[in-house]
């Protein structure tokens, strides 16, 4: 398990276009909205509520980016010689999984900084805490929703639908634009979103107050819908390769 976990993240940070997309992007986009002043407050405010957004974002890419190479894998006959070992689907599933919360740590860790640094944002230690082990935590559902689409789709495919579920999620949710500029309809699509709930339980402990039950159990009941999907894309995947 270890020495699989251990490949898998060689693989993954050796991808250019994680460290392009996955870290550098949401450092760029984080530092021209608090530059455009798209959230409500004053200045602190701003910086860093959209410190936890783009943070939330940068996360959620990265933990997409882990399923995207899986088509490719199919292709390679890599999931057909996974299938041979003693690696039971849910050894296999964990193990990505694990691998996707390691390489989702320099893209949050990297819009923190840009916050800290740049925009002068400060917290208290426990809070500063409490934000980053949320924001990390909180993106597992997504890395098994990208784990779903990576061994249902091809290669291509996989990161076209990645890519898209990833910025679709991240408009819808929240992320880029606070969500009481949304007309009413699509902030009632916003409230169940995996996305919403996931920024909210950081942004709630970024300014000091308790997260909601409601925001964890959506997140809760999407990690359970997207471990079905990737555990049945996994299967379905090793029947046709």
């Amino acid at each position: 398990m270890i020495g699989y976990i251990r490949l898998e993240l060689l693989r993954v940070v050796r991808d250019l276009t994680f460290v392009l997309f996955g870290i550098a992007m949401p450092v760029v986009m984080y530092l021209i909205f608090t530059n455009l002043g798209l959230a409500p407050g004053d200045e602190r405010e701003v910086a860093l509520y959209l410190m936890v957004s783009m943070a939330a974002y940068g996360g959620m890419g990265a933990a997409f980016n882990n399923g995207t190479g899986l088509g490719e894998d199919k292709a390679l006959g890599w999931l057909r010689q996974l299938r041979l070992t003693p690696l039971r689907p849910v050894t296999v599933i964990a193990g990505k999984t694990v691998t996707g919360m390691a390489v989702v740590v320099p893209a949050i860790v990297a819009i923190l900084l840009a916050g800290t640094l740049i925009n002068g944002v400060s917290l208290s230690p426990g809070r500063w805490a409490a934000v980053i082990c949320l924001l990390w935590a909180g993106t597992v559902p997504f890395t098994l929703f990208g784990l779903g689409n990576g061994y249902r789709l091809t290669g291509q495919a996989a990161g076209i639908a990645n890519f898209a579920a990833g910025m679709a999620l991240a408009v819808v949710g929240g992320l880029w634009l606070p969500t009481d500029r949304f007309p009413g309809w699509l902030k009632a699509i916003s409230d169940w979103t995996p996305a919403r709930a996931y920024a909210d339980l950081a942004r709630d402990v970024a300014f000091g107050q308790a997260p909601t039950a409601r925001a964890a159990l959506i997140l809760l009941g999407w990690l359970a819908v997207f471990g079905l999907y990737a555990m049945y894309g996994y299967r379905r995947a090793g029947e046709r390769s």
